[in-house]
């Protein structure tokens, strides 16, 4: 089964690569129009993998569908085996889950984005690079999860449960912005690195005394000195706000995995398809923010449905023993149908309620 994960990492590098080194070679503001058409081309691609998922479990591909999925357990499937349809259902039910729980995280990174003032010119320079750190810490989660679970299988009740007060807290918490400099993580990089003043291009380090830090860049193009260069030995590395920047996405990604990976583990413990589901949740992600950066206030519904989708599959990991008695072996099916209409409806009701005063405004990226 070696080969199958091979394969798939050597095409989402591919895919990486075929980002950053053609599409988005140059930095330059990503606009609404392109946001939507990638957004498309992403959400395309993650759902047409479920093409490959069905036949790949169905005629056990290189041993797809070969692995104990505890969500599968049953009298009539002991070794709990996805065949075909199961799997693909199982998929479509994690990208689905995963693809909305990264929206909150959008609302996140929007606010990031705003304190540090980073220049819509590179945002998708940080972002890119998030989700590369994003998709390795993901990886190591899943790993860790899937290993805990096949070792001890009562920690679902656990994850379950974790899920159900985590929703809880979003819905009784309400939201308070912060100051992201107070942040442990910020003064430890502060603590470490010496920080510039100023944005100094795309760079997210730069030496003291190159041409790189010469003069600081300011959003209008403009150049500002920059007192740390000035003050720093020739050849000293610093840090830009960039980096920062950077930093607080990756920090905020790793906050996030913890209720996202628990959640999917709430599908299936399969870990190709927990692994697929993520991935695919997550290449998109840069280009639903820009599509979605603007729109934040106008889905004001969002937050609570993501919460009642979080106890949803919280109380399904909790009792999927139980709802497979009552509901039979295609009760995935009806926790899709469920998220869909959860989802669905919070789109809907905040559009409906929505202020005349509030109409939906154009990406901050799209200045």
């Amino acid at each position: 089964m070696i080969w199958i994960w091979i394969g798939f990492v050597v095409f989402v590098l591919a895919m990486l690569a075929l980002d950053l080194g053609v599409f988005h070679r140059k930095a330059h503001v990503v606009r609404m129009k392109e946001a939507l058409a990638w957004s498309a081309v992403w959400i395309a691609t993650g759902l047409s993998f479920s093409v490959f998922i069905y036949f790949g479990y169905e005629n056990r591909w290189l041993g797809l569908g070969t692995t104990t999925d505890q969500m599968a357990v049953s009298a009539s499937n002991p070794h709990g085996l996805n065949g075909g349809a199961d799997a693909t259902i199982k998929y479509i039910t994690g990208y689905l889950i995963e693809k909305s729980l990264s929206v909150d995280n959008i609302f996140v990174i929007a606010m990031l984005f705003g304190f540090f003032a980073v220049p819509a010119l590179y945002q998708h320079r940080v972002l890119f690079w998030g989700i590369i750190g994003a998709l390795l810490m993901r990886g190591v989660m899943i790993a860790v999860g899937a290993t805990l679970i096949r070792e001890f299988s009562w920690i679902i009740y656990v994850f379950g449960g974790f899920l159900i007060l985590t929703a809880v807290k979003m819905l009784l918490l309400k939201d308070h912005e912060t100051d992201p400099n107070n942040n442990v993580i910020v003064k430890l990089t502060r603590r470490f690195l010496h920080v510039t003043e100023r944005y100094h291009g795309q760079h997210f380090f730069v030496r003291a005394g190159s041409d790189a830090s010469h003069e600081a860049e300011t959003p209008d193009g403009g150049t500002l000195h920059d007192r740390v260069v000035a003050a720093a030995k020739p050849g000293a590395l610093l840090a830009t706000p960039l980096f920062l920047a950077l930093v607080m996405v990756e920090f905020t990604d790793l906050i996030f995995a913890v209720d996202s990976i628990p959640a999917i583990f709430a599908v299936t413990t399969d870990p190709f398809l927990v692994f697929t589901s993520n991935v695919f949740a997550i290449l998109g992600l840069r280009s639903l923010y820009f599509a979605l950066a603007g729109m934040i206030d106008s889905f004001r519904y969002l937050k609570p449905a993501l919460a009642i989708v979080l106890i949803v599959v919280g109380v399904k990991m909790m009792t999927h023993a139980w709802l497979k008695t009552i509901l039979g072996e295609h009760f995935n099916l009806y926790v899709l149908a469920a998220v869909l209409l959860i989802l669905a409806g919070s789109v809907l009701a905040s559009l409906l309620t929505r202020e005349p005063s509030e109409p939906a405004q154009p990406p901050a990226a799209a200045e």
